[in-house]
């Protein structure tokens, strides 16, 4: 797994072992960041459910000012600052080991850009979604990678389902304002 392009461009970056972890695919990053192209410079950036951090990581290589990391694993969490590190770009992170639904409860601050990444099929992700909207800025952009047959609300208070894109077995599911939704 390496970093695409941007600041860190080429660098490896290491990711947790085990039957539970299913690292985000290099087409699917690649279909995520040509999704949010011309949103991410200058932007703080919410990669939930973190495992490797190599979302927020990319994000961050391509001109983000910032970006929270969250995961409640102990060794994501040691994984993220190792590839943080590694990049050269932790200046610019926060790393918190901390469940994803207590995160968001908090309220703590506000995101133009959130990816979303959970276990899949267990409900994690429409329990994010419900707290989600409080956390983003008006004119931010949701996005959820999930498997194509788990259904996702149509709308999150002020938020509304925008695309879904298929690859395979998988889904990005993007959410915008309603004010910034392209009719």
């Amino acid at each position: 797994m390496r970093v695409i392009t941007g600041t860190a461009k080429g660098r490896r970056l290491e990711t947790l072992s085990g039957e539970e972890v299913r690292p985000t695919t290099d087409k699917i990053k690649e279909a995520v960041f040509s999704i949010i192209q011309f949103h991410i410079q200058g932007r703080r950036f919410l990669d939930l459910f973190a495992g490797s951090g190599q979302m927020g990581i990319e994000a961050l290589s391509r001109g983000a000012a910032e970006a929270v990391f969250v995961d409640n694993r102990k060794q994501a969490v040691e994984i993220v600052r190792k590839n943080l590190n590694t990049t050269k770009l932790a200046d610019n992170a926060k790393v918190l080991n901390t469940d994803s639904i207590g995160f968001l409860s908090m309220k703590s601050g506000e995101f133009d850009i959130a990816f979303l990444d959970p276990p899949y099929n267990k409900g994690i992700l429409q329990k994010a979604l419900e707290l989600l909207p409080q956390v983003m800025r008006k004119s931010g952009v949701i996005l959820c990678e999930n498997p194509v047959d788990e259904q996702l609300p149509e709308q999150l208070g002020d938020f509304i389902l925008d695309r879904q894109y298929r690859y395979g077995k998988i889904k990005i599911t993007t959410y915008k304002h309603k004010e910034f939704i392209e009719v």
